[in-house]
């Protein structure tokens, strides 16, 4: 019975094995010949007009510009996560420590050198992960939260230039578009991160919000040239932080392709 049983078994599997039906060939599919060397090279081309973007935003020919270009959003990713940022805020202060280092002094505490706060001196960047690299649009609530946490590290190349115009005997005033409110936790997170020993720390009072960054920071920098202070050095990531009135002897723009204020 055994082996009868064997038989009708081998039978049924050979009779099933037989009929393409019952167990179709594997879909087999065929790419169209040089189809890797087509994605490599729109790959390439998307990371040149990123590249490309990037560069018109940093020089500001794109300005005004609300978030980064949605297919550029792995590129920039890769850049504020990558070498490249790194190795540009370090070629940024080096020379702004060149330059600081080549100036004589005049010893009567009003040569100044004035920093940004948020991405110049403090990252942002724990925020921006979470909020898609600049691809969102800014929401200024959620940012207030960021900011009272008083988590920001320090951005470690300008500390370092900080810690030299410090040692070189320069007046530092911090100039932010924070606001007023925000003074006891952003001195707090700047201590935290190792700043220290700044002779002003001037935020947005009532009086001032609404203004564009350009002009705000425009007055205060009047200001400070009216009380005889001379501006030697300005560090800031936005061209709001450069321009206007009162510009610096000379100014150096820190990078940042995920935000623009104007």
């Amino acid at each position: 019975m055994f082996f009868f049983k064997l038989f009708i078994f081998l039978s049924f599997v050979s009779s099933s094995f037989s009929h393409e039906t019952l167990l179709p060939r594997p879909l087999i599919i065929q790419y169209p010949e040089g189809i890797e060397t087509q994605i490599h090279e729109f790959d390439e081309e998307l990371k040149l007009q990123c590249t490309s973007w990037r560069f018109s935003a940093e020089a500001n020919n794109l300005s005004p510009w609300k978030m980064i270009p949605e297919e550029c959003l792995g590129y920039i990713k890769d850049y504020m996560t990558g070498r490249g940022y790194k190795m540009d805020l370090e070629r940024v202060s080096n020379e702004a420590g060149v330059y600081a280092q080549s100036l004589e002094l005049s010893g009567d505490g009003k040569d100044v050198w004035i920093f940004d706060i948020d991405e110049t001196l403090l990252s942002n960047l724990p925020y921006y992960v979470e909020h898609g690299y600049g691809l969102e649009i800014f929401d200024p609530i959620e940012f207030d939260k960021w900011i009272q946490r008083g988590m920001a590290p320090a951005i470690e190349p300008s500390l370092q230039l900080y810690e030299k115009v410090l040692d070189l005997g320069f007046k530092v005033f911090l100039l932010t578009g924070r606001s007023e409110q925000h003074r006891s936790i952003t001195i707090e997170n700047l201590i935290k991160a190792g700043f220290r020993s700044w002779d002003k720390l001037i935020l947005r009072d009532g009086e001032h919000q609404g203004k564009l960054a350009t002009v705000f920071k425009s007055e205060k920098r009047s200001e400070m040239v009216e009380e005889g202070y001379r501006i030697l050095g300005n560090s800031g990531d936005q061209w709001s932080d450069l321009l206007g009135a009162a510009t610096s002897s000379r100014s150096f723009k820190l990078p940042n392709p995920m935000y623009y204020i104007p």
